[in-house]
């Protein structure tokens, strides 16, 4: 009998998140900077540029680093498998939420930052993209409410390993069915103030995305538990279930 794979200790889960939200918002700005530049006439191009580039990068991401930290790239996400998790003991205790929304915040700077080098951009400068107005808090509502349901109705039903297309494809149709192009995520809005681009934010209007995406984020957590009343013992799985022993998967007593 072969031995069981040891638990992901928790810096390497958390090099693994912000290595994947630095990549992510590195394709999503990095995508956006070359859609402006190969197609500097037709927004609408840019878009479907934009929105490709995002769909095909965020799977392989997923597929990369699911294993080690569920790819999560979201503190939206983080946070709901812990309040999911908390009644059955699964998923990711209070201070892992912490440590990761740390470093995936940190990532999606750092990857906003490595885009604007990559296409010769200034480093310095922040984004004076106004993207204000409720229509764009609600689209951001919707879309975050969407994501969260999708990733743990996947978990729930067994069906984790889909999350790579599955995410990928949900977030790339969200950029036309809503009218913000779906962020859907506070550490990536927080990395595109940092890229005065096609795919930035401006400062202004960071606290009523992320105020948005919250409500999103408690408006996915409310409509999985009603469809799947007993999620919670799916938690430990999102967005894909990481490489786990027996021991660690046994469910914490303590949160």
């Amino acid at each position: 009998m072969s031995a069981a794979p040891p638990p992901v200790p928790l810096h390497r889960r958390l090099v693994a998140e912000l290595l994947g939200t630095a990549l992510l918002v590195a394709v999503v700005v990095g995508s956006g900077v070359a859609a402006q530049q190969l197609s500097p006439d037709d927004v609408g191009l840019q878009l479907l540029e934009n929105s490709t580039a995002t769909v095909l990068g965020l799977a392989v991401l997923i597929v990369i680093f699911g294993p080690v930290s569920g790819a999560h790239f979201n503190p939206v996400v983080s946070a709901a498998d812990w309040v999911l998790g908390r009644r059955a003991g699964t998923g990711l205790t209070g201070v892992e939420v912490g440590t990761y929304t740390v470093a995936q915040t940190t990532g999606a700077i750092a990857g906003a930052v490595l885009a604007n080098v990559m296409f010769d951009i200034e480093v310095t400068e922040l984004s004076g993209t106004e993207r204000a107005g409720s229509n764009l808090l609600i689209a951001e509502v919707v879309a975050t409410a969407g994501l969260v349901t999708l990733v743990f109705a996947l978990a729930r039903t067994g069906r984790g390993p889909l999350a790579a297309p599955a995410v990928g494809a949900y977030i790339g149709a969200a950029y036309w069915f809503t009218a913000s192009t779906s962020f859907a995520n506070p550490a990536v809005t927080i990395g595109r103030i940092f890229s005065d681009t096609f795919a930035g934010i401006d400062p202004a209007s960071v606290p009523g995305f992320v105020a948005a995406q919250l409500v999103g984020g408690l408006t996915g957590i409310a409509l999985v538990r009603y469809l799947f009343p007993d999620v919670e013992a799916a938690a430990g799985d999102v967005v894909v279930p990481r490489i786990t022993t027996p021991a660690e998967s046994t469910p914490r007593s303590t949160r």
